[in-house]
């Protein structure tokens, strides 16, 4: 199907340039109809926009994201549950299936576009000293937008969490729950059972195009003590070969995966275009009882019988439950908003996950990705026919490093630096897109790197995985429509600037490497603005240049986070219902207590798939488990059934 799409697009677009004559119009209409009557069949097509909704509904869903869509998913799986699906935005594009231009939905209307507030410590290259972070407004969420890295994180993450007072959470509880989902189309890796799972809804595949420089990286890696590892099976320091959320080559996002096998169920409906603005409290019960929500520029309701579930990320789930009254009380007073329950952490705990852009090494041969190099009719072609080719590549990431600064216990396989290594960087589209989608100001790229624009090059991307900083969100006014004001706080505390000026130091040693200089590998050391007074690459240097171009990986996360009764900052319990409120939960990267060690796409699609199972052992009423005697008793009686046999039973 995806040879089809693609295929089709290119027609359509090379008709329209090439304009259809008089003769060529009644078959190029037949061929038309054919293709778009194949398409309202087509089991892989896009979910139905729900017009008319019914009053009420056993669940009501916010927010079509990672989380949510697999919530959407696995309810509705219940045939007596009626499930509705509310989602900001619309549909993803024919765009947004093609890995190379994931950076060109960046500020697109896919992207919420939201920006945080100017602060000193971090951000300074980019426009008004505000960083950009990127949230998908669209179905299937930021997993439309992101790179589609499929990293799972640390077991000690998990054993942590459970650590804290969440019991179920420790890594064997929710290994299972990343199997579930995990369709893996590498043989090697797939016949690890233990770690790997196949036929789930989610395709995972190694990147059908790479380039020579994803060789050297592995090769520098082992040449700096470091093991070619599986990112996602039994340790995690090392190097490896990413691997992806994608199908067939082209982006497999959590509505490609989970909604669209379904889309036929009559029990869930898919509302598209619609802004939830407030959840409906009862104030005297305190239950939760339906949401509010703008959808063709009028304000709706709908009612939910059983439960309101909360997906809507780690910005809006908070401004969701503080607009709705569950949040700080003086906050909530500030604004003017009815406090239903006074809920401290709502909105505190924000943890993201920040490397420093700009590390950018020069080679000798044509064997990076330019876009002006790559992008063009023969790569479109080799697309659509063999779903390969620069075009499949996630805007050059191919390796992974996870490795210990010198701030980590090395003997405990819980590296505190992750190492995005790109065949592409800032420079390679021309100062176009990646420019745009970082926010960096025209004059920080001309003067660092001008020089460079659409020359072949490499990039390390260094990312603290475990930051001490701690933002937060509150309201920018009680007006549901306003956008929340965010701080960042990154690099507030000073561990965190220590490791982050280690892996810089430990990404330009990669470039030393023999490995990479058989490339003529060669750091570009051009000084960058605002640093200039310090000696080149003392510590004092690296400590002012990692809060110029701090990047945000657009990992936001524990803004409502989950932990025991005792924990006066948890806003969700460890079946993620909501403190102080029946009926509510949240089941997205808000509850996590702390961020996990890498990536965190996956972690979000297992916490959907366990909050899903949460909910069911909610409202399914248990069988009371028979004895295994009785069990092959009675499936004995069934066999025997035509020759009187009887079984009893002693109680």
């Amino acid at each position: 199907m995806g040879v089809l799409t693609a295929a089709a697009a290119a027609a359509k677009s090379a008709l329209t340039i090439a304009g259809i004559s008089k003769l060529t119009f009644i078959p190029a209409m037949l061929a038309a109809m054919a293709y778009f009557n194949y398409d309202l069949l087509d089991p892989e097509n896009r979910p139905f926009n729900q017009k008319y909704l019914r009053e009420e509904y056993d669940f009501v869903v916010v927010g079509g994201g990672s989380a949510g869509s697999v919530l959407a998913n696995r309810l509705s799986e219940i045939e007596g549950w009626n499930v509705l699906l509310l989602e900001a935005g619309g549909h993803e594009t024919d765009i947004s299936d093609v890995p190379l231009l994931s950076l060109y939905l960046h500020k697109s209307k896919l992207d919420w576009k939201y920006r945080t507030q100017p602060q000193d410590s971090a951000c300074q290259a980019m426009k008004d000293k505000r960083c950009s972070w990127t949230k998908g407004k669209v179905l299937g969420g930021s997993s439309v937008l992101n790179t589609m890295l499929y990293i799972r994180g640390n077991k000690r993450d998990f054993d942590q969490w459970e650590s804290f007072g969440n019991p179920g959470w420790g890594y064997e509880d929710v290994l299972p729950y990343f199997k579930k989902s995990e369709d893996q189309r590498n043989p090697y890796l797939a016949k690890d059972t233990r770690h790997h799972g196949v036929g789930g809804y989610l395709t995972v595949q190694d990147a059908p195009y790479n380039t020579p420089i994803g060789a050297a990286f592995l090769q520098a890696g082992e040449e700096m003590g470091y093991d070619i590892i599986d990112v996602n099976g039994a340790q995690q320091t090392g190097y490896a070969w990413y691997q992806f959320t994608m199908r067939r080559g082209t982006r497999c996002s959590t509505a490609k995966a989970f909604l669209r096998p379904v889309r036929l169920r009559q029990n869930l409906h898919i509302s598209l275009f619609s802004h939830v603005t407030k959840v409906l409290i009862d104030k005297e019960d305190k239950r939760a009882y339906g949401v509010q929500f703008i959808k063709d520029q009028q304000k709706q309701i709908v009612y939910a019988k059983r439960e309101v579930i909360l997906a809507a990320g780690a910005i809006a789930s908070p401004q969701i439950l503080m607009l709705s009254g569950v949040g700080p009380a003086q906050h909530l007073t500030e604004v003017g908003i009815d406090v239903m329950y006074d809920s401290p952490g709502v909105g505190r705990n924000l943890q993201d996950h920040i490397a420093v852009g700009g590390l950018v090494f020069q080679i000798d041969y044509p064997i990076s990705l330019i876009m002006n190099r790559l992008v063009n009719i023969n790569s479109a072609l080799r697309y659509a026919i063999s779903e390969d080719g620069p075009l499949t590549s996630s805007i050059g990431l191919e390796v992974v490093a996870f490795i210990n600064t010198k701030y980590a216990n090395s003997s405990d396989d819980w590296p505190d630096m992750e190492f995005m290594m790109t065949s592409a960087s800032i420079p390679s589209d021309g100062g176009t897109q990646v420019k745009k989608a970082h926010g960096i100001t025209d004059e920080f790229y001309d003067e660092v790197f001008g020089h460079i624009t659409n020359k072949d090059v490499f990039g390390i991307f260094p990312m603290m995985l475990r930051p001490k900083s701690r933002g937060f969100i509150k309201l920018r006014s009680k007006n549901p429509l306003d956008y929340p004001i965010m701080y960042h706080n990154y690099l507030t505390h000073p561990d965190d600037v220590g490791v982050l000026r280690e892996g810089v130091k430990a990404a330009v040693a990669v470039g030393e490497t023999k490995a990479m200089k058989r490339l003529g590998a060669r750091f570009n050391s051009k000084p960058v603005p605002n640093c200039k007074h310090l000696p080149l690459y003392t510590d004092e240097y690296w400590d002012c240049m990692i809060r110029q171009y701090t990047m945000t990986i657009y990992h936001l996360s524990c803004t409502a986070k989950m932990g025991p009764a005792s924990d006066p900052m948890a806003v969700v319990d460890p079946q993620l219902q909501v403190y102080g409120i029946k009926g509510l939960r949240v089941i997205d990267a808000s509850i996590m207590p702390t961020i996990t060690n890498g990536n965190i796409n996956a972690p979000v699609i297992m916490i959907a798939e366990k909050g899903s199972d949460l909910i069911k052992e909610t409202w399914i009423p248990k069988r009371k488990k028979r004895s295994s005697r009785s069990n092959a008793c009675s499936r004995l009686e069934e066999v025997l059934l035509n020759r009187n046999s009887s079984c009893s039973t002693k109680r």
